[in-house]
């Protein structure tokens, strides 16, 4: 329904922001690294997901358009509910979030409050086949001497984020990877030049 508001960031609490936008406040939920980023004072653009739940609607927050993009995918994950999807994405940037469910790194997952080994062999499997697995989706080409199943994992997952297969390509141009850069280097670049 909102895919951002841009305004005013005028209180904090605990684990919300409130952003003044057209004369309206809006309470955000944000992860505490987001929260620790925006001051109050200055605007910003924040991109929300509304959640409806049967006891309360709510809006959450995020700095960077692809927190939000995995935070919807994270709660399509039964038993990954917002809160759970906000302390993953406090603990793990988004592209190192996607690097360990390519990875199968489930270990690695546990590090983050309350998803124990069961969760996060769940998270894996459920994510991966999201991530991997979209039949509609043709690789984007580009001229670039990079490993091939490499750059074809990165545009993938990039797609299945929503992102456009012309700025996927412009984005992989104007990363400067190595040649045989890897699949989560590919995204950490295209993910910080997507999100300005």
């Amino acid at each position: 329904m909102y895919d951002y508001i841009r305004g005013k960031f005028v209180g904090k609490t605990r684990s919300g922001l409130t952003v003044e936008a057209g004369g309206i406040g809006y309470l955000l939920e944000l992860t505490a690294r987001d929260l620790n980023s925006a001051a109050v004072g200055e605007e910003g653009k924040i991109y929300t997901v509304l959640l409806h739940r049967e006891d309360k609607m709510g809006l959450c927050g995020f700095l960077q358009r692809e927190a939000r993009d995995i935070f919807n995918i994270l709660i399509s994950v039964s038993g990954v509910g917002s809160r759970m999807a906000l302390t993953l994405l406090d603990e793990f940037d988004a592209s190192e979030l996607i690097g360990l469910v390519i990875e199968g790194d489930f270990k690695e997952l546990t590090r983050a409050k309350g998803v124990g080994p069961k969760l996060a062999q769940k998270i894996i499997l459920e994510l991966k086949d999201k991530l991997m697995n979209y039949t509609n989706t043709a690789p984007v080409k580009t001229s670039s001497k990079q490993d091939h199943v490499a750059l074809e994992d990165a545009q993938t997952v990039l797609v299945s984020l929503g992102y456009a297969a012309s700025e996927i390509k412009d984005a992989i141009a104007k990363s400067a990877l190595k040649e045989n850069a890897p699949a989560e280097d590919i995204l950490k670049a295209a993910l910080k030049i997507l999100s300005n």
